[in-house]
């Protein structure tokens, strides 16, 4: 019996290990790209379908370590030092099982074009780099970032969220991730991997966005 618990605790401890360095690694990579200025910026894995790991409040994203990552049930309440933005990412774990990470940096080009688009969305078109995102094969296809207004009130606006995702536009995609209004990009992953892809390529896309705006009348 003691080995049959010693082999069901090992793939346990496994997933929470793997979890907790790829939201090392995520926030290493934000930072290493000056996403995450100051302590701005949080990120999460899923561990199985009841836990995540998950950035706690005021670290340096480009300096973390395993103490600075909390193990964070999605059916309890917030643990001691959690983000603000927290029930951001556990409103989309808990309605979303194919999740397996979330990002959220304050790029420059997400946060300035997401204030001058203010609540609406975002349409990207006619980029070959939209072909990161899944399911997307052509740069023909229009892609819909939707844009909130920013809320102290994390848990109305993770409701407003899932309202939005829920109902897509008939006419275009919609991106694996959102925008707050003067504050910057949630993407998301069926896995790290995925989700750092995903973060990739719309940071850059905002980039190109913003850099044809400022040059075409």
């Amino acid at each position: 019996m003691a080995l049959d618990l010693a082999q069901q605790s090992e793939p346990d401890e496994a997933q929470v290990t793997a979890a907790v360095e790829a939201v090392i690694s995520a926030g290493r990579m934000a930072a290493a790209r000056h996403w995450v200025p100051a302590t701005s910026g949080n990120f999460s894995a899923r561990i199985d379908a009841h836990r995540i790991a998950i950035t706690r409040s005021g670290v340096d994203k480009g300096a973390l370590e395993a103490a600075d990552i909390l193990i964070q049930p999605l059916d309890a309440p917030l643990l001691p030092r959690s983000s603000a933005e927290a029930p951001l990412h556990i409103a989309l774990y808990r309605r979303r099982p194919e999740l397996g990470a979330i990002f959220h940096v304050h790029g420059p080009a997400s946060t300035v074009l997401s204030r001058g688009v203010g609540t609406g969305t975002l349409r990207l078109q006619g980029w070959e780099l939209q072909k990161a995102l899944a399911g997307i094969t052509s740069h023909e296809e229009a892609v819909d970032v939707p844009v909130f207004a920013n809320d102290q009130d994390t848990a109305r606006l993770a409701d407003l969220v899932e309202a939005r995702l829920a109902a897509p536009p008939h006419d275009a995609r919609l991106a694996p991730g959102y925008l707050l209004a003067g504050h910057g990009l949630y993407a998301w992953g069926a896995s790290p991997r995925e989700a750092a892809r995903h973060l990739e390529a719309l940071e850059t896309l905002f980039e190109f966005e913003l850099s044809y705006r400022r040059f075409t009348p």
